[in-house]
């Protein structure tokens, strides 16, 4: 409808809910069937022929180009959930739909939205006090292998699953390499100073862990050093050129000679320049621009290591890990007429090596912060960037293991017992919540369902074995183990599935209750949508009427 003295058109009430629910929906179907370990892939095509190959759910919405705003709101929850987990993208944005989709049915029902969203809150505050209660298992009772289970229960659903004994491990070690403490005591575990590194050829099983900093470039000239100890690292974000005469600058001579003689001066200049860097001690210069001929020669002689085009955000990394500082302008670097040496990042060795098709530098010995590098080898492109994607979700899950000390059982194992313990919540409430917290309880059935029929398994049935354990647990069961029963998709059973290995961390499922609740709540929240038309151009005889 369109509205007075406003030009544009009004959605209001159930219309708008209506709109915003299969708008959600839809995006919630897109990546369901990629949830679990029997999981499918995506193939996206974006305007310009590119493939992407994934079942990572953050990286499908990505690319997708959403523009609905409800539908908005799902893309910026996994991305979030991404960034702050890791892993467990796909689960949130199916908890979010679902909690939507049954908020607005109970609003069609005549409970106002502020019930809905109170009764909401009320079930997530219960249901993380739960998980923190009675389904969290510290680490220490587990041991390492809880860190190795939960590595592979992340890659169970990833194109490393053929390999997880393999994977696991790498993963393990990459992360425990660049441990770190805090100031108060507390270990931290950087994924940032993990670099990886993707290079064509040979099987995936042949990756390898690098101790140090490897980056895809090589040295500018034969003729400068392939190994550099103690290495003074210059890091440039300038081109290295002959000095020029600027533009709009014109110079009359009367004499050819004098021209020789702007132009000696020309490398007069750049010499001096060049030998600001070396003078400080630098024996390695990282550029992310161009090194012309002029300048190379003087590094050669002088036997410095110099690369160019390196990426910026390489750059940044080992400014972090070595020390050192990015020089954006020559300004920058001169500090009464010589090259500042705080400007330095500082490594033991700096050395050029061969790797699948070319050379690649690596960085070892950092002065700050240990770096690590993994060298991911794979047949094709498509392949390396799924596993890219894949062991960049196995490292945080590792470093959330790590930080936070406790895992809880997966398999739809915390949904499951979730569902049942907010059922008996909402009987207790003698308000109108409950009716929220109900819903609540029978949205988080969604995760064990959708992994039933992605396996090809009777979801009913399973989904109804898996409630009576967790509802015979919950009645003072004297068999413990009762409550972390999960799926078995394999066999299409129930089981323990944390004596089985089935372990995720238990910030995943904690943050993933969180944000998909916030996220239901913000869209819930919207009762109206006013969407103006876009205003004519200037010449258009409609304009400033």
């Amino acid at each position: 409808m369109s509205l007075v003295g406003i030009d544009g058109e009004r959605k209001s009430g159930i219309d708008v809910r209506a709109e915003y629910v299969t708008a959600t929906m839809a995006i919630s179907n897109i990546v369901k069937s990629s949830l679990g370990p029997v999981g499918l892939d995506k193939m996206l095509v974006d305007d310009i022929g590119d493939v992407t190959i994934t079942n990572d759910g953050a990286t499908i919405l990505q690319r997708l180009e959403v523009e609905h705003p409800a539908a908005k709101v799902l893309v910026e929850l996994a991305e979030l959930q991404d960034s702050e987990v890791g892993d467990g993208t796909t689960s949130v944005v199916i908890i979010a739909a679902e909690l939507l989709k049954r908020g607005t049915e109970l609003v069609k029902n005549g409970i106002h939205p502020t019930t809905i969203m109170t009764g909401f809150r009320i079930a997530l505050k219960d249901a993380v006090k739960f998980v923190k209660s009675a389904l969290l298992v510290p680490v220490e009772r587990i041991g390492d292998e809880a860190i190795i289970s939960a590595a592979k229960t992340s890659m169970a659903s990833k194109l490393l699953n053929a390999d997880e004994d393999f994977w696991s491990k790498l993963a393990v070690d990459a992360v425990r390499s660049v441990k770190t403490q805090t100031a108060d005591g507390k270990a931290r575990f950087p994924v940032s100073a993990i670099h990886i590194l993707k290079a064509h050829g040979k099987s995936s099983t042949e990756s390898e862990l690098v101790s140090g900093f490897a980056i895809n470039v090589q040295r500018a000239a034969q003729g400068m050093p392939s190994v550099i100890k103690n290495a003074k690292i210059a890091l440039l974000d300038f081109p290295l050129q002959r000095h020029k005469v600027q533009m709009g600058v014109s110079v009359q001579v009367d004499d050819v000679a004098e021209v020789e003689g702007i132009r000696q001066r020309e490398l007069d200049i750049t010499k001096e320049r060049i030998q600001k860097i070396l003078q400080s001690g630098a024996n390695v210069v990282l550029t992310t621009k161009g090194i012309d001929d002029t300048c190379l020669k003087y590094f050669v002689e002088a036997g410095a290591l110099a690369a160019r085009r390196v990426k910026k955000e390489d750059l940044t990394r080992l400014a972090r890990a070595t020390g050192g500082r990015v020089v954006v302008t020559l300004a920058d670097m001169e500090g009464n007429e010589t090259f500042d040496a705080e400007c330095l990042g500082s490594a033991e060795v700096v050395q050029e090596e061969r790797v699948g098709d070319g050379e690649m530098l690596y960085v070892r010995g950092t002065a700050l912060s240990k770096a690590t590098t993994i060298v991911l080898r794979g047949a094709n492109e498509f392949h390396l960037d799924e596993l890219d994607r894949a062991l960049h979700d196995v490292l945080m899950v590792v470093k959330r293991v790590l930080e936070s000390t406790a895992v809880v059982a997966g398999g739809g194992a915390v949904e499951a017992a979730l569902s049942i313990h907010l059922e008996k919540r909402a009987q207790s409430l003698g308000t109108r919540e409950h009716l929220a917290v109900s819903e609540f309880a029978q949205a988080l059935l969604v995760i064990p369902r959708t992994l039933s029929v992605n396996a090809a398994q009777d979801a009913i049935e399973l989904v109804a074995k898996l409630r009576a354990n967790h509802h015979t647990a919950q009645q003072d069961s004297k068999d413990d183990a009762l409550k972390f029963t999960g799926l078995d998709l394999k066999t299409g059973t129930v089981r323990d599935n944390l004596r089985c290995g089935i372990m995720e961390p238990a910030i995943s499922k904690i943050k993933c209750l969180r944000f998909a609740t916030e996220a239901a709540i913000t869209i819930l929240r919207i009762d109206d949508m006013i969407k103006l038309n876009p205003k004519p151009p200037p010449d258009d005889p409609r304009y400033g009427h």
